[in-house]
């Protein structure tokens, strides 16, 4: 019972603070940004725990359970990109728009706008959706009574509630406490995972050797199919960059930079070792295991919930299972608030209703959180897992946004008709790429070689379709002029 009540407080805490900011919401930047005056050390707080989400908690974690170390290779995209991000940070908020998609047109064209924001709104609905499902794993082994589903419908109506009270200045208020308790719940609970599995010597002697190699069992392939989409997604990350416009100035969003990157590899890696120590005491245990022999990868996901409820005691179990909260409402939030701001400042300020007064266009996102939200609990049935829709989501973005958004900042041959034709090719082959793996296909034949049709692999042929329509459509058209590209490359 000291769980259910733990969860329900810290639930009751989050929808409170969010009430409560609700009041000081008079503006639009104050909706969508934060007024722009975010320190340097709350932008950290809201940038990992925007990152660490239910991609990370279910599904990096199953991965960590079934396939040992190597199940890192996903978070380590995230390392690479958020040291790149490093040297961009500065130019991104200096441009100071509100969104990405306002950087897409700002450097291309109106179509790059539009279908920016069809690509980020198709990504984040995914892993918002993803988020209700595990917030809804998450009700049910607290309490099961409350079957997954109803539970992600509960955790839905709640994110709804908190998104559309204050916007971004609550989600950024609370984001630095979600952050201590992801951190410190964490840190706890691994060392105790592995004195539950028997400690070192034991877990070398239940799981496979593959567990403990570089690439694990499934190779080098499947390993770079797992870092590519996290690395193109992070890159092209619109909530990160929405929260560097938030930035009090430059020197703030670098700063954060830094911090995010210690953060995410921290709190990352502690998930992943946490889920291989679990794996330990669960590695023959029949709930784990389908009907085939193989592991069930929906009940592998939650492994860290059933280690904070069953495994470690009640103090570490219940901070666990608080920081699971806090991940899923903060993720969750996050990527509720972008593509509600995209809809909101790209489609509906820029081309239907420009002179949309601040009250006006605050409401009409406040009813875009609340459609898209019911939308991406849709889309959650269409999935056989979090890691597929991770994968899905991570490579929407990473594939079709961007190639053209790093060449804005980073190529000045780059020209209008390249960036445009690479976010299509990059949301066309994605969007073709799912529709295959869910017909049943195993493989594509491309000729020299078979294709996987897992989406291990999707970001191959969609990263490969972007970047080459942006280099040779780019080529074979006029180049912008100087004016044009000169404040993205200008340092």
């Amino acid at each position: 019972m000291i769980y259910v009540v733990v969860v329900v407080l810290y639930l009751a805490l989050l929808v409170g603070v969010s009430l409560y900011r609700w009041r000081q919401v008079k503006t639009q930047d104050d909706f969508m940004v934060a007024g722009r005056s975010v320190p340097w050390y709350m932008l950290v707080g809201t940038l990992v725990c925007t990152w660490i989400g239910s991609g990370s908690l279910f599904a990096g974690a199953g991965r960590g359970f079934r396939e040992g170390f190597s199940a890192l290779w996903m978070s380590a995209g995230a390392w690479v990109g958020i040291a790149i991000v490093y040297f961009l940070a500065g130019r991104v908020r200096r441009i100071a728009q509100y969104t990405v998609p306002d950087i897409l047109e700002t450097r291309y064209h109106p179509a790059a706008r539009v279908l920016g924001t069809l690509a980020i709104v198709i990504a984040y609905l995914t892993i918002a959706g993803y988020q209700f499902i595990g917030g809804g794993r998450l009700l049910n082994i607290l309490y099961p009574a409350v079957d997954p589903d109803t539970g992600k419908a509960i955790i839905c109506a709640l994110v709804i509630l908190f998104t559309v009270t204050a916007g971004m200045l609550s989600i950024i208020s609370l984001d630095v406490f979600n952050g201590i308790i992801i951190i410190v719940s964490i840190a706890v609970a691994a060392p105790l995972a592995l004195a539950s599995a028997g400690g070192w010597s034991t877990l070398v002697e239940t799981l496979p050797a593959t567990h403990f190699t570089v690439t694990g069992r499934l190779g080098i392939s499947s390993a770079i199919g797992l870092f590519l989409p996290t690395l193109f997604l992070l890159l092209g990350e619109s909530s990160m960059y929405q929260k560097f416009f938030a930035a009090r100035d430059e020197a703030a969003a670098r700063k954060a930079v830094i911090g995010m990157i210690l953060g995410v590899i921290f709190v990352e890696t502690l998930i992943d070792v946490t889920a291989i120590f679990a794996a330990g005491s669960y590695w023959t245990n029949p709930a784990f295991v389908a009907a085939d022999g193989s592991f069930d990868t929906r009940a592998t996901e939650t492994i860290l919930l059933v280690l904070a409820r069953h495994n470690l005691p009640v103090i570490a179990g219940s901070l666990l299972l608080a920081g699971a909260v806090a991940i899923v409402f903060s993720t969750a939030t996050t990527f509720l608030m972008v593509p509600s701001t995209n809809f909101a400042r790209d489609i509906y300020q820029r081309f239907i209703n420009p002179d949309v007064s601040e009250k006006g266009i605050i409401f009409f996102q406040r009813i875009c959180i609340v459609v898209l939200a019911l939308v991406a609990y849709v889309v959650t049935t269409r999935f056989e897992s979090i890691l597929d829709m991770a994968l899905y989501a991570y490579t929407m973005v990473g594939a079709a946004v961007t190639p053209a958004l790093l060449a804005a900042f980073l190529w000045k041959r780059v020209t209008p008709a390249g960036g445009v034709a690479s976010i299509a090719a990059g949301i066309v082959t994605t969007i073709a790429f799912g529709f295959l793996v869910s017909g049943g296909m195993e493989h594509l034949n491309l000729g020299l070689f078979l294709l996987p049709l897992d989406y291990d692999y999707i970001i191959y042929p969609a990263a490969t379709a972007s970047i080459l329509s942006l280099v040779i459509v780019s080529l074979l058209t006029p180049p912008s002029p100087e004016e044009v590209w000169k404040k993205f490359l200008t340092k």
